[in-house]
């Protein structure tokens, strides 16, 4: 996957993240997420619209999510994992249609991480997580 993340412009402090819901840390999250995994996507098949959706949607569901996310869960700070953890146990009442409900949590973990780290700034290290959790997720058919 590519580094290619829009920046937020005025970084948040820890302060207000961890005064921000678990919620919308990963509404957040799940919107960085899906952007880096479609720009990926569009820059290996630019000219496929149809196999881009579909390869996206393989991608950006709570099942493969929760598959990224334990690839990094090992190399998790602490600051990190613990974002990680609130994200995931918070209460939710939705849950994925298509996904058991420790995938969805796990799945909300990470976008609530990601969330975390893009409203704080550290952007390099949010480039490096998602690198790791969707190494060869791009790879598809154009």
């Amino acid at each position: 996957m590519s580094d290619r993340l829009p920046l937020f412009p005025e970084p948040c402090t820890k302060e207000e993240l961890n005064q921000l819901g678990a919620s919308a840390l990963s509404f957040v999250g799940d919107s960085v997420q899906t952007l880096f995994v479609r720009t990926a996507l569009a820059l290996e098949c630019p000219n496929k619209i149809s196999a881009l959706h579909r390869q996206a949607a393989a991608v950006i569901n709570a099942t493969s999510q929760s598959e990224a996310a334990k690839k990094i869960i090992p190399l998790l700070s602490e600051e990190e994992d613990a974002v990680f953890r609130r994200c995931r146990n918070s209460k939710t009442n939705t849950h994925a249609k298509n996904a058991t409900l420790i995938d969805y949590k796990i799945a909300s973990g990470l976008e609530g991480l990601i969330g975390y780290l893009y409203m704080l700034g550290r952007h390099e290290r949010l480039a490096e997580l998602l690198r790791l959790a969707y190494n060869n997720a791009d790879k598809g058919n154009c």
